[in-house]
Formats: structure tokens, C-alpha cells, sequence
């Protein structure tokens, strides 16, 4: 927590709220509306096979690619009690669902909002911020691994006062499987997750805005062996009892947020970053599971022996549009720590229990996007990796896993 209140005072400017995933086109009552976007993109890899957070991992042999990233097509309709939203998306890898939930409130007000079914998962900002208005191609790597495809299935309730003295305040509370996309729920554990935000808009002669906050992520990881890893020192040490099979590890995560967005006469400049930490139970990476998955939240029941580490991550996002033109000049730094008790040179050494689960990873983002009209983008955008060197045979230095991307996309 004292990491949290510290991070916060750090980073006192920020921008402005998000383009919820978790809401219709438009609450006003209409029939069937459709929305949407594409994205169809360019890649190039600093070496063929690397596994990689900008779009998925790379083809063993293959260090460049076309694909389409994401092809969304949302419905929606809205009463004056309720609306529905059902979203898919559409890429060479075939068709999923992502959004399907209804949503109901009183007539006159939405300051009290149920929700129900498959619904981005209210942590912080980046999760519930849309990919199709987000500046940067992808999210950080700490969310991508702790909530992949940002989605679970369950119920929430939000909270927007519509009256003067707190309407801007936000809060919301879920409770989810926390598997994820998948119905296949598997425990009898149900997730937490809850969010606190706060925005302020039209400061400063209307030139500045700001926006802030706070989320919780309290659930569990149901053990399906007799060992436990847990931390000892620089390393894991076995914890081997039979009482482990069918009890839960816990999975908690705290996280601050902050954004600041400011009109200037050198265009606007927008601030954005995040960070969260807690415990995340994993796995060890093999020949077969790569570092970044050892410690990516479970879909499914995880059937090998977990480990309990302690993480933390973060990102800071920087965009810059140039005068009144129509470009965008972009700048990020995200970092993802999965093992915050071990440095990078202890990890790989004998009897230390430590593997490619541990490495922490950076990246350093720059690029431009140029809006050719409302509904066009254009993005070009490199992505420099780095992790230190362990002594781990395979990262002994840092892995050539930089990525360019050029990506177009269309919003209808």
C-alpha cells in the first residue's frame, strides 16, 4: 500500500476518461445499433519464433507478418431501463465472442448501473479502455499477463452520482469467475474486483484535464497437487503437503492510476500510466512453457505444482499531437517484474528453483499515428524489449525480441 500512495504522489498530472468497453454506443433508447473497427497490420520481428505481447507470439520460423490484430463488430440496443450489448471479433485466427451482457438502471438515472454476463473486468484504466480509441497498439505487458483479453464473465454493480457534489466520482464492484473468456468456471471460488475512480474535467480555463484512481483484485487459484513454491530467500523452496491438493492460492492485486490530458500551444499533451502489484501464483517455465506464460493468469485448472510469487508492474503512456496537424508523436515505458524477491542474475542458479517465470521485462515504445479523417488511423510503432541477463542457458543476455509495427485501422 505505502508503494501505491507513493507511486500516486509521484505522478500528479493525467487524461481524460476512458471509452468504456463496458457500456452501449449510447445509453439514449434506439433499435439495433452497430458499431465497430478493424485492424489490419504489418509486422516485423529482430528475430523469427519470439514469443511477444504486440499481437501473439511469433511462427517458429517466420520474423515478419501480415494480420488482422482485431475485427470488432459490436449490436446494441438501449430502452429507457435497459440495453444490451453483444460484441465479436473477427481475425484469421477465426471468430470470438468477446462482450455479451445486459444492463439495466432506474428510468430517470443511471447513477445506479447492474450489469450481467461477459463485461471487460473493472480494474484500473487500461483494461476497460477501447482498442479502438487507445493511442498505443497494445496494453502493457502486466495487464496482457495478469488479465488476458481483459474479459470474464459474471455480474457488477456502478455507481455515478448524477447530482453536482460527487458527479465525479465512479465506482464500481464485480464479481466474476476469474477464468476469463471460458464458462468452464474451475473452483466454487468466485473473484472480486473493484475500482474507485474520480475525473475531473474543463480545469484550468477549460484547458486541463484529470483523472484518477484506485482498484482491487482479491481471488484464488484452486491447487490440484501437493507442492507449493514459495519464496525462501533469493528462490523457491519446496512446501510438499497433502493438505495442498484442493486448497486455494490467493490471488491479489492492488492497483493506481492516473491521467492527466492538457491543451497547450504546442498541441495537447496526454499522460497516462498505471501501476499495479500484489501476488500472482504461476507456474515454472519448461521447454514447453515459455517465461511470459509461467506467469499468466490460469483459464483453465492448472495441473502442475504452483508457484506463489510477488509481482509488480506498471506503464507510462505520453502522447503528443503535433500543432493542429493530424499526427500523433507517442511515447511509452512499461515494466513487468513477476518475481520481485529475485534479481535477474540469481535466477537459474543451483537448487534456487528459479525459472524464465522470474524474468522481469521492459519496454521502451515509440511511434506516430496520423489521423487521416475521423474514422481512419495510420500507426507506425516500435517496440524495443529488454531483460536482463540470469543464468538461464537460454537468457544469458538480452533476447532480440524488438517489434515494428504498422498498423491501419477503420472505425465505423
Amino acid at each position: 500500500m505505502r508503494k501505491l500512495l507513493l507511486f500516486i504522489v509521484m505522478l500528479v498530472p493525467f487524461s481524460v476518461l476512458a471509452q468504456s468497453n463496458n457500456a452501449p454506443s449510447s445509453y439514449a433508447p434506439h433499435e439495433i445499433n452497430i458499431t465497430g473497427y478493424l485492424q489490419t497490420q504489418f509486422q516485423w520481428a529482430q528475430s523469427a519464433g519470439i514469443n511477444s505481447f504486440s499481437g501473439g507470439d511469433f511462427s517458429k520460423n517466420s520474423d515478419s507478418r501480415f494480420m488482422i490484430r482485431r475485427g470488432r463488430l459490436k449490436i446494441d440496443r438501449a430502452d429507457k431501463y435497459s440495453s444490451i450489448v453483444f460484441q465479436i471479433d473477427a481475425t484469421q485466427n477465426g471468430v470470438n465472442l468477446m462482450d455479451a451482457f445486459i444492463q439495466f438502471h432506474q428510468e430517470n438515472t443511471k447513477q445506479f448501473l447492474f450489469t450481467a454476463g461477459l463485461f471487460n473486468r473493472p480494474f484500473g484504466y487500461s483494461i476497460v479502455y477501447s482498442s479502438g480509441y487507445r493511442d498505443f497498439p497494445e496494453r502493457a505487458r502486466v495487464f496482457q499477463t495478469l488479465m488476458p483479453r481483459e474479459r470474464d464473465l459474471g455480474a457488477m454493480i456502478s455507481f455515478k452520482p448524477d447530482y453536482k457534489p460527487l458527479s465525479f466520482l465512479t465506482a464500481d464492484i464485480a464479481v466474476i469467475n476469474g477464468s476469463g473468456l471460458t464458462a468452464r468456471d474451475y473452483d466454487s471460488k468466485k473473484d472480486i474486483v473493484a475500482s474507485l475512480g474520480f475525473k475531473f474535467d474543463s480545469l484550468s480555463n477549460k484547458k486541463l484535464n484529470l483523472g484518477f484512481g484506485a482498484s482491487y483484485y482479491k481471488g484464488y487459484v484452486r491447487s490440484d497437487t501437493e507442492t507449493f513454491f514459495v519464496k525462501n530467500g533469493s528462490g523457491f523452496v519446496k512446501d510438499t503437503n497433502p493438505s495442498h491438493v484442493n486448497a486455494y492460492a490467493n490471488r491479489d492485486y492492488y492497483g493506481a492510476n492516473l491521467q492527466v490530458q492538457y491543451d497547450n500551444s504546442f498541441g495537447t499533451t496526454s499522460f497516462k500510466a498505471e501501476y499495479v502489484a500484489g501476488k500472482q501464483p504461476g507456474i515454472a517455465a519448461t521447454a514447453d512453457i515459455t517465461g511470459p506464460v509461467a506467469s499468466t493468469s490460469f483459464s483453465a485448472q492448472p495441473k502442475t505444482d504452483l508457484y506463489l510469487r510477488d509481482f509488480n508492474g506498471y506503464y507510462f503512456w505520453l502522447t503528443q499531437r503535433i500543432g493542429k496537424s493530424k499526427f500523433n508523436a507517442l511515447l511509452a515505458y512499461d515494466v513487468y517484474d513477476p518475481n520481485v524477491h529475485v534479481s535477474e542474475k540469481e535466477i537459474g542458479a543451483p537448487n534456487s528453483n528459479t525459472t524464465a517465470g522470474d524474468i522481469k521485462f521492459s519496454t521502451l515504445g515509440y511511434g506516430l499515428t496520423y489521423m487521416v479523417n475521423g474514422r481512419l488511423k495510420f500507426t507506425l510503432y516500435n517496440e524495443h524489449v529488454v531483460n536482463d541477463d540470469t543464468q538461464l542457458p537460454q537468457y544469458t543476455k538480452d533476447i532480440k525480441d524488438d517489434v515494428f509495427t504498422a498498423r491501419l485501422q477503420y472505425r465505423w
